[in-house]
This record gives C-alpha cells, sequence and structure tokens, in this order.
C-alpha cells in the first residue's frame, strides 16, 4: 500500500527539526516536491550505512586516518550495498562540524576494480536539482534520485569534489574498504589518480535504494566486531556483510550501525549507543528489527589508555541500558535481538591495551551474558559467546573464528556469526 508521505523525506525532515536545525531550501522542496517520482509507487529502504563520527584530536590512542582538511580534492569510495532497488539516493553527512561543506559536484557509478568504475554506468549526483550544493553544519545532504538500477549485493562507487577548504569533521574510521583521494575533480573519471588512499568513510554515511517489494531492513547496531575490524580490508566479510547475503533473496536490507570502539555508556570513538540509537536506528526508513551487539568496551576499557579510570560500570546500569534500547525499539514496534558479549581473554596483550582482559572484567561479561539469555528483555537471543569460544578454553576465542588479536573474530568467525542468526527473528517469510 503506497503511503503518500515518503519516509524518506519525513525521517531527514524530521530530524532536522528535531535537532532545531533546518535543511537547506533546495534540499526541502527536492525532498518534498520531487515530480520525477510524483505518482509512483515507492519503497524506499536503507541499504547501507557507516554510521558518523566526530574526529577526535591527537592526544588519543589511535590515529584518525584520514587528513585534517581537504581542498580541490575528490574522494572515491566504494560501498558493497545489501538490498537492490531501481533507483538510489546518496547520503553525505556533515553532522559534526561547525561549519558548512560546499560540495562542488559528485559522481556515481557501478564499482570496478580498485578505484576504477564500469564504464557507462557513471550518473552525475544532484541535490534539489543541482549539480552543486552545500551541506549544513550539524545536517545531512540527500541527493536526488539515481536511474541506475542496482542488484543486491552489488557494489557502487561514489565519488565527491570539495573545491574549497574542507576541514574534515563527519567520518566512519573503520571503513574496512579503501577509499582514494586525488587533487583537482576527478569525479567523472574512469581511472582515478589517487595521491593517498585511506580505509576510513569521508561525509558518506548512507544509501538507500527504491524497492517496492522490499520488505523492510534489519539493523546491526554495536562496536568493533559488529564494524568489522577482524575482517579481510576490502572483501565485505563483515558479520552484516554475510548477513546481508543470507537476507537479500529474502527482499531484506542490512545496515551495519557498528561504530569501533564504541560503548553503551559513554561516548568513546562514537556517540553512545544509548544515544545514537535514535539517529541508526529509528530514524531508518523501513527498519523492522534490530541486533544489539555492545557492552564489550564498557567493561574492557577501564584501566588502559582508553580510560585510566580503574573502575568498572555496574551490572545494573549496564542492564538498565540494554532495557531502555529494548523498551525504545518496542515503542517503535520493532522486534530486537540481544546477542552475548564474546571472549576476550588475551585481547591485545603485549600492547599499551595489555590491561584490555583481566579476570574481574570476564566475571563481569558473563554476569551480562547470563542476563541476556534468561531476562526476557529482547524477542530473541542469538548467542555469540557460545557460538564463538573455545570449549577448551571457553574465555578465548576458538582459534579457528579469531583474527590473531584475541578479540575480534576473523572472516570465519564472522561467517559463523551471521550463520548463527535465526532468520525467523527477523523476518516474517
Amino acid at each position: 500500500m503506497t503511503n503518500s508521505r515518503d519516509p524518506v523525506r519525513y525521517a531527514i525532515l524530521a530530524n532536522a527539526v528535531r535537532h532545531l536545525r533546518l535543511v537547506p531550501i533546495a534540499l526541502a522542496a527536492s525532498l518534498m516536491f520531487d515530480p520525477a517520482i510524483a505518482g509512483e509507487r515507492q519503497g524506499w529502504v536503507g541499504t547501507w550505512l557507516a554510521s558518523p563520527q566526530s574526529t577526535w584530536g591527537a592526544d588519543f590512542a589511535l590515529p584518525v586516518k584520514i587528513p585534517p582538511q581537504l581542498e580541490n580534492q575528490t574522494i572515491r569510495q566504494t560501498v558493497r550495498i545489501s538490498l537492490g532497488g531501481e533507483k538510489f539516493r546518496v547520503v553525505l553527512s556533515n553532522e559534526y562540524a561547525a561549519t558548512p561543506v560546499q560540495i562542488g559536484g559528485a559522481y556515481v557509478a557501478v564499482a570496478g576494480e580498485g578505484s576504477k568504475i564500469v564504464a557507462g554506468t557513471d550518473r552525475v549526483l544532484t541535490f534539489g536539482g543541482q549539480a552543486k550544493a552545500a551541506i549544513a553544519p550539524g545536517t545531512s545532504l540527500i541527493s536526488d534520485p539515481v536511474d541506475l538500477p542496482l542488484d543486491a549485493l552489488s557494489r557502487l562507487s561514489v565519488s565527491v569534489y570539495l573545491p574549497q577548504e574542507t576541514p574534515l569533521a563527519t567520518f566512519h574510521w573503520d571503513g574496512k574498504q579503501t577509499a582514494y583521494i586525488g587533487n583537482g575533480n576527478q569525479t567523472a573519471s574512469d581511472a582515478f589518480a589517487a595521491t593517498q588512499t585511506t580505509d576510513a568513510r569521508i561525509l558518506l554515511s548512507e544509501i538507500l535504494v527504491d524497492a517496492p517489494a522490499n520488505d523492510g531492513a534489519v539493523v546491526a547496531i554495536g562496536d568493533s566486531i559488529t564494524d568489522g575490524a577482524g575482517a579481510t580490508l576490502d572483501a565485505d566479510n563483515r558479520w552484516p556483510d554475510f548477513l546481508a547475503a543470507r537476507l537479500a533473496p529474502k527482499q531484506v536490507a542490512v545496515l551495519n550501525a557498528g561504530i569501533s570502539g564504541a560503548r553503551l555508556l559513554n561516548d568513546a570513538m562514537g556517540v553512545k549507543a544509548s544515544a545514537r540509537f535514535d539517529r541508526d536506528v529509528l530514524a531508518q526508513p523501513g527498519v523492522k528489527a534490530v541486533i544489539l551487539l555492545i557492552g564489550i568496551n564498557d567493561i574492557s576499557w577501564p584501566g588502559t589508555p582508553f580510560v585510566r579510570e580503574k573502575s568498572l560500570p555496574a551490572f545494573e546500569t549496564l542492564t538498565s541500558a540494554y532495557l531502555q534500547l529494548a523498551a525504545q525499539a518496542h515503542a517503535h514496534n520493532l522486534s530486537i535481538v540481544g546477542a552475548t558479549l564474546t571472549p576476550f581473554e588475551g585481547a591485545l596483550s603485549g600492547t599499551p591495551l595489555d590491561a584490555y582482559y583481566t579476570p574481574e572484567k570476564d566475571a563481569l561479561r558473563q554476569k551480562v551474558n547470563n542476563w541476556i539469555r534468561t531476562s526476557g528483555a529482547f524477542d530473541a537471543m542469538v548467542d555469540f559467546d557460545l557460538l564463538l569460544h573455545d570449549p577448551a578454553h571457553p574465555t578465548r576465542l576458538l582459534p579457528e573464528f579469531d583474527s590473531g588479536d584475541h578479540l575480534h573474530p576473523g572472516d570465519k568467525g564472522n561467517q559463523a556469526m551471521a550463520d548463527a542468526i535465526d532468520l525467523a527473528t527477523l523476518v516474517k517469510n
């Protein structure tokens, strides 16, 4: 049944109002009065996500991995979508900046090898009918629909030209995909002349597809384990990627809202999950279910260079936060699946983060896991702890699933995680 109120337009405008910010006039006009899609049956749903983060200073334990600013340069980034569609939109985020970002031009195309694009598939991105646009501080910019049908699990190349001096304040730290930066306007170039690369995301935050037959989206919200820290670069082997391959035939999209270093209770390398749940889950068009895997950094960071304070969070504080997220999901008619926290003995040993694991921390993890299994707070539960631990040493990851740092699953572990999820807890058919 067609809804006369486009959920994409509604979510963007509602978000602007909620934060007392206005979208640019041209953008608002595009969202409300797009004649190209007026009267058509629409099924907009998110198909790819990189949760925006604020950059941090040089005093933090990890490098930012992107330049402090760009000028007269182009960024080319590749994404693998989950669900395909007839048309798509690109979302750029300037959420954490104090100044506007001027877009001097942008192109999209089917991605080829490396930084190349497939000839004949390139399209100009427009915003409110214009090839140039500005992203106001604290807001996102959504493109006009692009007429380029995409199959499920296809790869898309997005090129953005920044003509003016542009401080980079909004990014996604662990993109697990090589991004290319080159001089001048190379948005329409088949072969990209890169002067530097990064595996972080810059400005690019979401892809939406118009798939009228879609059955909604599932959001995976978590930390580096969901973000894919142990997965192979450029291989799309995070556990939400494998889940996307399982759900694509059912016309269900998967959005990865993992942020490496994210915590449940406090801001860190991103806004705490309890604060970004609205943006990354509830505001997503078509979302039907959420998988929650977060809390290990709340437990493990105290006493490390990340958090010098050694006191652990109270068990009751953690469970209260989980209950609040479940209540938010249920208030928006979403199913929520709770996931147990995975083993981490030996994690990051021999590094400045040597105190990441202690028996006291693991005791809290296991207490939390028992609560996730037995509390009934969630509509369903997936026991990643039981799945991934070594039966001979349950506080450690099974070597077959270990990426090598004793904290993050590798590709095989990620595949096993996705395979362990009962799809009936996420979709009806």
